[in-house]
């Protein structure tokens, strides 16, 4: 039966192949089931954004094996889906903004606008005109993203872990006190034994480094033991989203940003992974908008249940290098998410230690800023706003903040170098929602 479904053989792969290679892939992205639930259940001030950290572990688990089941049983490629990192740290900042706006149920309708914009996602899937929302992007500003939100994870990991610390002065500066703290040591040993693991190519670094850090802190007395190692969440959000505040004039910059950062990711990974396999050729998959599907579907069931935009997870290629060709590979990523829930205890426990999860963000983040080298810094048009996307993200310590300067730069740019054609009207429409949108906060402040 296995074999009539996922054709094995044509794949040139076998059950035990498929099934080590989803036991890879999960242990590559396993360290988002103790980084998601630190994430989005503080701000980047540390203030509680009201999500519970059980809750939050118990939606990643279930809309990760979800999405990753449907991808493997419908869409039937080696590819696992969770919660995005990347999409997290833009979810946080969408809370804060709505906060700071007087907003009483933010993190609410943060959901609700990741779950419109999944309804979305599943609608362009369906109907199969996804060309002119990926095309509105120029290349230049959907790289530019990546890489400010990756130097910003790496700035959220170095500040909760204590590596960096407040200063009048210049802002931020290194912690003085820092080789002598616990924090320090904890830190900079998950990184050591992260990067080291990366270089050799190593099969789950991260969380190799993240399980290395969490001995160290034990050892150092940092960590309280659970009252038992096994156990289910306790908490849940199911359902708890603000659809009305969602579906407001002031959420639709972010509605469409989610909708553009989950479309990307996802093309980018399925191409890239397929391609890889061998089961795409020039970028064109047979079964494409199944995956896109599955995907989109992923980001509904996650907003549901109450976590971040879901997507398509690149390390997905770390499968496929040791063979995984078929769905059976994604169906046991799945499963191996949902044995995971037992664990809610000892993963929760290594959630809140920020110096064992900082390292994780730091070295993600310098992943993402690799996307650099795909800007197109010989054209000034592309290149400014571009850099002022990846300058502004953290820099104002807004995601939301620090692309919509660069959205609103660009079609501005073009205009008047010249060049208003090379901007798609979707650009012009979005840069005056968001100049709209800071007026308006801009008079409510």
């Amino acid at each position: 039966m296995v074999e009539q479904f996922f054709h094995l053989q044509q794949h040139g792969t076998t059950v035990k192949r498929e099934i080590l290679a989803g036991v890879t892939t999960f242990l590559t992205m396993a360290y988002i089931l103790p980084v998601q639930p630190a994430m989005l259940s503080q701000d980047f001030a540390g203030n509680p954004t009201g999500l519970p950290s059980d809750a939050v572990l118990l939606a990643t688990c279930l809309a990760a094996a979800g999405a990753t089941l449907i991808m493997g049983l419908y869409a039937r490629y080696p590819i696992a889906l969770a919660p995005g990192m990347g999409q997290n740290a833009f979810f946080v900042s969408v809370i804060m903004t709505l906060t700071a706006a007087g907003h009483a149920n933010a993190w609410q309708t943060t959901l609700g606008i990741v779950l419109v914009s999944g309804l979305a996602f599943v609608a362009l899937s369906l109907v199969g005109i996804r060309s002119m929302l990926l095309d509105a992007l120029s290349v230049s500003l959907r790289n530019g993203i990546a890489v400010g939100i990756g130097l910003f994870i790496a700035l959220i990991g170095l500040k909760n872990s204590g590596i960096i610390v407040d200063h009048p002065a210049t802002l931020i500066q290194l912690n003085q006190a820092g080789p002598l703290t616990i924090d320090w040591a904890v830190f900079w040993f998950g990184f050591l034994v992260t990067a080291l693991l990366l270089v050799r190519g190593v099969p789950g670094a991260i969380l190799w480094g993240i399980l290395g850090a969490t001995a160290l802190a034990a050892l150092g007395g940092q960590l309280q033991a659970p009252a038992t190692l096994i156990g289910l969440p306790q908490k849940n959000v199911f359902f708890q989203i603000d659809l009305v505040g969602a579906l407001s004039l002031e959420c639709l910059p972010f509605v469409l940003l989610f909708l553009y950062m989950d479309v990307f990711d996802t093309m980018g990974t399925l191409i890239g992974v397929t391609e890889q396999s061998g089961l795409a050729q020039q970028g064109k998959l047979e079964r494409g908008r199944q995956a896109m599907l599955a995907d989109a579907i992923g980001t509904v069931g996650g907003a549901c249940l109450g976590t971040s935009t879901v997507t398509s997870y690149v390390e997905s290629a770390a499968g496929v290098q040791l063979g995984g060709r078929t769905g059976l590979t994604a169906v046991t990523v799945a499963t191996l998410f949902l044995l995971a829930l037992p664990l809610t205890p000892v993963i929760s426990m290594i959630g809140s230690y920020p110096p064992i999860t900082g390292p994780a963000l730091v070295l993600v983040g310098a992943m993402l800023a690799g996307n650099v080298t795909k800007v197109c810094w010989s054209d000034a048009s592309e290149a400014i706003p571009a850099f002022l996307i990846i300058l502004g993200i953290p820099l104002t310590f807004s995601i939301a903040d620090g692309i919509a300067l660069g959205l609103i730069a660009y079609p501005a740019v073009k205009l008047c170098g010249g060049k208003p054609r090379e901007a798609h009207w979707i650009m012009y429409l979005l840069a005056l929602l968001l100049v709209a949108y800071f007026f308006g906060r801009s008079w409510a402040g």
